[in-house]
């Protein structure tokens, strides 16, 4: 009975509304998120583009993308390689550090020569 007073292309219609609206969010959490992580603009500024995203959501999105879009690729880049070096510091270092510690274990006579053949085999393995 349902589908009787709906018909398929108006199901499509609404699909496609929400998929606009879905991104439409996106866009503007993606705004937001990079007015606030800017460090070349204080917060007067900050203020100023939330109000103006706000009061007049289309166009305030727009005029930023547009003015400001050369900025916010950079700081995506930043943004990741910092992400990336907090991750490396995190993991531990790379074989290549841990094969330098291991012969230097061996030089000092830390460790012996049979093991130190095992541990370069599990770092390389």
């Amino acid at each position: 009975m349902l589908a009787a007073d709906y018909p398929f292309l108006d199901i499509l219609w609404t699909m496609f509304i929400f998929f606009l609206f879905v991104i439409w969010i996106w866009i503007l959490i993606t705004v937001f998120t990079d007015v606030f992580r800017r460090k070349d603009i204080g917060g007067g500024s900050k203020a100023l583009w939330i109000i103006f995203v706000i009061v007049l959501p289309f166009l305030g999105i727009l005029i930023y993308l547009i003015t400001q879009s050369h900025g916010i690729a950079e700081r995506n880049v930043k943004q990741a390689q910092a992400e990336q070096e907090q991750l490396r510091q995190i993991v531990g270092t790379s074989s290549a550090d841990e094969l330098v510690k291991l012969d230097q274990l061996k030089a000092s006579g830390s460790i012996t020569d049979d093991e130190y053949q095992k541990m370069r085999a599990k770092v390389i393995g």
